[in-house]
C-alpha cells in the first residue's frame, strides 16, 4: 500500500503518458487493415502503400533523437502536444487521399514525425521522473502495458467502420479517437515540472551523453540488434493483413488479431517491466529476439487458420512492446534520465531503419515474387542471429542485469 501511495501524486502524468501512448501505437498498428480497400481504391500498389509506411518509421527513427534533445532542452510538454495535433493533421490527409502523394504525406511525413514526440521515447521519459528508482522498472512496464490497449480498440472499430461505410470512414474514426490524445499529451507535460535528478558521468550537453553512449559497447549492440525488432514488427503490422487477405481468410481476421496483439502486449509489458527489475535486461532482450523468430517461423511455414492465427497473434503480442521497459530502463540506470529520451531515440533510429527495411522489403518482396514466403525466411533468420548476439553479449560483458546501482552526483 505505501508503495501504491507513494505514486499517487504522479498518476495524471502515468495516466496522461499512458493514454498518448496507447493512441498513437494502437493507431499506427492498426493503419495495415485498410491496405487491401485503399489499393483498390486508389489504384496504388500494395507497394506503394508499404513505402509510405516505410518513411513514416523513417522520419519517426531519425527525428526521435532530435525530439529528445529538444525534450531536454525546451520541455516536453509542447512536443507532446504539438506531436499530437501532427498526428491528427496526417490522419486527415490520409482520409482525404486521391493517390500516393495523400499516402505519403499523411501515413508516412505527418505521422511519422508525430510519433517522435508521441511515442514511446518521450511518453516513457515522462513516466520515469515522478517514481523512484527501485520502482521505474516496474512503472515503465505498467505504461507500456496500458500503451498496448489502443490497438484493442482502435483495429475492431477501424475494420468494422471500413466494412460498413468504406475505408475512408474508417480513418475518420482513427481521427476521433486521435483527438483524445491532446488533453493526454498536456497531463503528461506535467513531468517538466519535476527536477531530474543528475548522474556522474551523464554529459553536459547532448554531444557529450551521445560520446559517453556510444563508447559503451553494450549500448552499441543494442541499437544494432534493435533493427531486427522494428523489421518484424513492422512487417507484421503491415503485411499480416494483406497475407490473410491473399490466404482467403475473413477480413475482420486481422482486426482481431490485431486486437489478439494488443491484449497480449499488456501481459507481455507487465512482465518484463517485472522481470526487468529482477534480472539482466538485455540477456531478456536478446530471449525476446529469439523466441520471436521461432513463432514467426511455426505460423508461417503452413497455411493459416483463424484458430491458428490468434494463437500467434497472442505470443507475438506477448513478445511486442516488452522491449520498451527493458530498453528504457537499462537506458536510464546506465546513463541517467537527463538524456534518457535522447539516448533512447539514438538507439530506436536502428529499430526504424528496420522498421524501413520490414514494411517497404516486405512489399518488393511480394510484388516480385508474388508472395511473402522469402520475406518471413529473411525475418526469422535474422532474428535468430540478432537473439543470440544480443543475449550472448550482455551475459558475458554482465552489464544489464537485476536492480540498478547509480552513481548520484
Amino acid at each position: 500500500m505505501s508503495t501504491l501511495r507513494s505514486l499517487r501524486p504522479s498518476l495524471p502524468i502515468l495516466i496522461g503518458a499512458s493514454v498518448m501512448l496507447s493512441l498513437a501505437m494502437g493507431l499506427r498498428q492498426s493503419l495495415g487493415i485498410f491496405m487491401p480497400p485503399l489499393t483498390r481504391d486508389t489504384g496504388i500498389s500494395v507497394g506503394d502503400f508499404t513505402l509510405a509506411i516505410a518513411v513514416q518509421n523513417l522520419a519517426w527513427g531519425f527525428l526521435q533523437p532530435v525530439a529528445g534533445a529538444w525534450a531536454t532542452r525546451l520541455g516536453m510538454r509542447g512536443l507532446m502536444v504539438g506531436g499530437a495535433l501532427l498526428y491528427i493533421l496526417g490522419l486527415v490527409l490520409l482520409a482525404t487521399a486521391g493517390g500516393l502523394l495523400g499516402v505519403m504525406l499523411g501515413a508516412g511525413v505527418a505521422i511519422g514525425a508525430a510519433l517522435a514526440c508521441n511515442g514511446s521515447a518521450l511518453a516513457l521519459a515522462a513516466a520515469s521522473r515522478p517514481v523512484p528508482l527501485a520502482l521505474r522498472s516496474t512503472v515503465l512496464g505498467i505504461v507500456s502495458a496500458a500503451g498496448s490497449l489502443g490497438a484493442m480498440v482502435a483495429a475492431p472499430i477501424g475494420q468494422q467502420l471500413s466494412q460498413a461505410m468504406g475505408w475512408r470512414v474508417g480513418v475518420w474514426g482513427f481521427v476521433a479517437l486521435a483527438l483524445l490524445m491532446l488533453p493526454a499529451a498536456w497531463a503528461a507535460g506535467r513531468a517538466d515540472a519535476l527536477p531530474v535528478p543528475r548522474q556522474a558521468g551523464e554529459g553536459e550537453n547532448a554531444r557529450a551523453a551521445l560520446g559517453v553512449a556510444l563508447r559503451n559497447p553494450l549500448f552499441v549492440v543494442l541499437a544494432v540488434t534493435y533493427f531486427v525488432c522494428g523489421m518484424q514488427l513492422v512487417f507484421l503490422t503491415t503485411h499480416l493483413p494483406s497475407y490473410l487477405d491473399l490466404c482467403g481468410m475473413d477480413p475482420m481476421l486481422s482486426a482481431q488479431a490485431l486486437g489478439m496483439i494488443g491484449a497480449f502486449n499488456v501481459l507481455g509489458s507487465l512482465f518484463f517491466g517485472w522481470a526487468g527489475g529482477r534480472f539482466n535486461k538485455l540477456v531478456l532482450l536478446g530471449g525476446i529476439y529469439t523466441l520471436r523468430s521461432l513463432a514467426l517461423a511455426w505460423y508461417f511455414v503452413a497455411l493459416p487458420t483463424p484458430a491458428g492465427t490468434l494463437v500467434f497473434a497472442a505470443i507475438m503480442g506477448f513478445l511486442w512492446l516488452g522491449v520498451v521497459p527493458l530498453v528504457t530502463g537499462w537506458i536510464s540506470e546506465t546513463f541517467g534520465l537527463r538524456w534518457q529520451a535522447m539516448l533512447s531515440g539514438v538507439a530506436f533510429v536502428g529499430h526504424q531503419v528496420g522498421s524501413f527495411v520490414g514494411a517497404l522489403g516486405g512489399g518488393m518482396i511480394f510484388d516480385l515474387a508474388g508472395s511473402y514466403t522469402l520475406a518471413w525466411q529473411i525475418g526469422v533468420a535474422l532474428g535468430l542471429a540478432a537473439g543470440l548476439v544480443q543475449a550472448g553479449f550482455a551475459w558475458l560483458r554482465g552489464g544489464g542485469g537485476g536492480p540498478p546501482r547509480l552513481k548520484p552526483l
